[in-house]
């Protein structure tokens, strides 16, 4: 008969298993939208990439890039913890 440590602890391993296998469902998005990202979605030239040159001295902010990035995260985020 399990007592209830030993029943908690195999609860706490099937949550990090089940952290780990969104953690690498994650990191291969990633790295798809990394590899095919360029051609789907041109991050880094998106209207509100803002860049200023003067000289020795650039800037550059990627806000469009930004919010299109972070209105994914949302999405993608909000199906998986409902």
């Amino acid at each position: 008969m399990k007592n209830a440590a030993e029943g908690k602890q195999e609860n706490n391993m099937s949550d990090i298993g089940k952290i780990m296998i969104y953690a690498g469902i994650a990191l291969i998005a990633a790295g798809l939208l990394f590899h095919f990202g360029a051609k789907i979605l041109p991050l880094g030239k998106l209207p509100f990439d803002f860049k200023w040159e003067s000289g020795n001295f650039g800037v550059y902010f990627p806000m469009g890039s930004c919010i299109v990035i972070s209105i994914i995260l949302t999405i993608i985020l909000n199906i998986l913890f409902r």
